[in-house]
């Protein structure tokens, strides 16, 4: 399958105002100006991209999409296990249904790759994955089945588990609780170090929440921790730095008021929701401006629509939203493209056009950015799921 005559929007490299792209099984083949061009080859299928442009498929690095199903209520609520406050065994892989709607919205919009798992009720909600947005089976869908953790602070779990009269109910808790679960997974992977290296020494009872966490402590698993304010930002670089995590930020709601000081950990942010309105108290400073004064101050930023919150399709235009606040435009499309791939570890796979990535596309006539506008065409994993443009097969 053959682009030509397309502006592409390449968003690691600079941009080919008039080029060409290749895909084959899958994946892209190879791209360049059109004079480097050399005709498409025997069978294979063009389409004549004049006056269009090729951006890399859209991802969404914060979303619940799948989890609340939508329209469903209750029974399409697979997104807290508001239990136990300390849940890192439960998999998102296990609750995520690929036929709700919304799917289907979010392809038609251009994003083509989300990251999705358990909400914010706990401390340590369970494990996150990174998704295509289109097929039927979940299990084919997933490109990282184990993306990252989600911890959570702040008000979230202070208010689900106030009414359980049940720990926690204040921010030491919260803290204590992911502490106290991470400090068990440490002794955990002593003891079944030493079990290993010495005969003489049992390996430890399994414990499925101490499993789940050995990734997170090895590295091998990004932390993802909500936190809206600054305080609870700061908590979990606390947090992640007793530990050693490689961590994310997300939401960091109130992180331009301490940029400066974010800069300085070089703290990447998931921000997001900017369409919300302050629905709690931790979003009373609650600003459109946050994501391009995080992205001005130096800082890896991507945005994010934390679906259901705001629709999935929305996730461009939130884009746009931050642009209008101030935001630079090239960066604003990094904060959706390029800049979540590499912020949550799939940018081998995502996020760019580059030859051997995955071929996730989305094609535009107008301003992605805008409300306006919505791709003419999309493609994931080399398959096209969207076509106004039409093709013109050869032989």
């Amino acid at each position: 399958m053959l682009f030509i005559n397309a502006v592409l929007k390449t968003m690691e490299g600079p941009d080919i105002p008039n080029g060409y792209l290749r895909v084959k099984d899958g994946r892209i083949d190879h791209l360049g100006p059109m004079e480097a061009f050399s005709g498409p080859e025997a069978g294979e299928e063009v389409f004549d991209l004049t006056g269009k442009t090729v951006y890399p498929g859209f991802i969404d690095a914060h979303s619940h999409l799948g989890m609340w199903e939508d329209g469903l209520g209750d029974e399409g609520d697979d997104g807290n296990e508001d239990t136990d406050p300390t849940t890192p065994q439960l998999r998102a892989l296990d609750a995520v249904n690929p036929t709700d709607h919304c799917f289907e919205e979010a392809v038609a919009a251009g994003v083509t790759t989300v990251l999705t798992g358990p909400g914010s009720a706990n401390p340590i909600a369970g494990e996150w994955i990174a998704m295509k947005t289109a097929g039927r089976r979940i299990d084919d869908m997933v490109i990282s089945p184990n993306a990252g953790m989600k911890f959570a602070l702040g008000e979230n779990p202070k208010m689900c588990y106030h009414g359980k009269s049940q720990m926690p109910v204040t921010r030491m808790a919260t803290a204590a609780l992911i502490r106290e679960q991470l400090n068990k997974a440490r002794r955990y992977q002593k003891d079944k170090e030493l079990a290993a290296s010495d005969d003489d020494y049992d390996e430890p009872e399994y414990d499925i929440k101490c499993e789940a966490l050995l990734p997170v402590l090895r590295r091998e698993q990004k932390a993802f921790f909500h936190a809206h304010r600054t305080d609870d930002m700061f908590t979990a670089i606390r947090l992640a730095k007793e530990f050693q995590l490689d961590y994310v930020l997300v939401h960091g709601t109130e992180g331009y008021q301490v940029a400066d000081i974010l800069k300085e950990e070089n703290a990447p942010v998931i921000a997001g929701p900017i369409l919300c309105d302050r629905s709690k108290p931790e979003l009373r400073h609650l600003t459109t401006k946050n994501a391009g004064a995080l992205n001005r101050a130096g800082l890896p930023v991507a945005i994010c629509t934390d679906h259901p919150v705001i629709p999935i399709q929305y996730l461009a235009l939130s884009a746009g939203i931050a642009v209008a606040a101030g935001m630079d435009y090239q960066q604003a499309l990094r904060a959706i493209t390029i800049n979540p791939a590499k912020i949550c570890g799939i940018d081998h796979l995502v996020g760019s056009l580059k030859a051997g990535k995955q071929a996730d596309l989305t094609v535009f006539q107008g301003d992605p950015l805008s409300v306006y506008s919505s791709p003419c065409l999309v493609m994931i994993d080399g398959k096209i799921y969207k076509n106004e443009v039409g093709g013109n097969p050869h032989a």
